[in-house]
């Protein structure tokens, strides 16, 4: 079957990544700032970042500043402490992505479970949402999560991709199905799709072909790895090229 689409996938650039190696040194070089202004003036149309507590890599002053120049969508992930709240309300990005990772763990590996913490989420969805800031609840492609998301009232949902990624080189098909399934199912709920994790350049196309009413990808790690081989502009490029083919 040929999917048709009417819209076009957004490119939305993590750049945690800039931050750890900024950090590992000290000092400003790489200058956050400037690499996301880059990533705009090279394609990007958002940036996204995650604070985690220990700031470890994206710092609550990184956010502020990066407030101040991306003209593109601002993404701002993370667990909802008190902290992340008020940082996120007082920046109002264009988007805040509710993710359930505790602080210890390196990189996102789960999805909301939406039913057991659903009053948790609604309190949270609302209160971002009254500030005009749109909501995305990080999930797995289970239709009972997907419910739940929609319960808590949030706008979107994004589909944590790593299972998909580890199996797309075995079959293709088989790991792209609860994916499609998952966002057809959000859809018919009045939910707006954004997917993100270990999504390549090997990988995205196909990705982003066949689930449908797709909205926007979030892309780190593996973008910033492939800057260090194909220069930064050119990458951010090779990754919009990726999306325009498979719209």
């Amino acid at each position: 079957m040929t999917l048709i689409k009417i819209h076009m996938t957004k490119l939305s650039v993590n750049i945690n990544k800039i931050a750890t190696l900024r950090n590992a040194r000290g000092g400003d070089v790489p200058n956050v700032a400037k690499v996301a202004m880059d990533c705009e003036r090279f394609g990007a149309q958002g940036i996204t970042v995650h604070p985690r507590p220990d700031q470890r890599h994206i710092t609550f002053k990184d956010v502020k500043d990066l407030s101040d120049v991306v003209s593109t969508e601002f993404n701002i992930e993370g667990y909802p402490t008190q902290d992340f709240i008020d940082l996120v309300t007082e920046v109002g990005p264009a988007q805040v992505t509710l993710v359930p990772d505790s602080p210890e763990v390196l990189t996102s590996n789960a999805g909301w479970d939406t039913v057991k913490h659903l009053g948790f989420l609604k309190e949270i969805v609302s209160h971002f949402k009254a500030k005009g800031i749109r909501t995305s609840l990080f999930v797995e492609t289970n239709v009972h999560m997907i419910e739940g998301a929609k319960a808590s009232g949030t706008d979107r949902i994004e589909l944590y991709t790593e299972s998909y990624a580890k199996a797309y080189s075995t079959d293709a098909e088989v790991a792209i199905k609860p994916f499609a399934l998952a966002a057809e199912y959000a859809n018919n709920l009045g939910l707006g799709v954004n997917a993100g994790h270990d999504l390549s350049l090997e990988n995205l196309e196909y990705f982003a072909s066949q689930v449908p009413g797709l909205l926007e990808v979030s892309i780190g790690h593996a973008l910033i790895s492939d800057a260090l081989y194909y220069g930064l502009e050119n990458t951010v490029q090779m990754y919009r090229s990726k999306l325009q083919k498979a719209n």
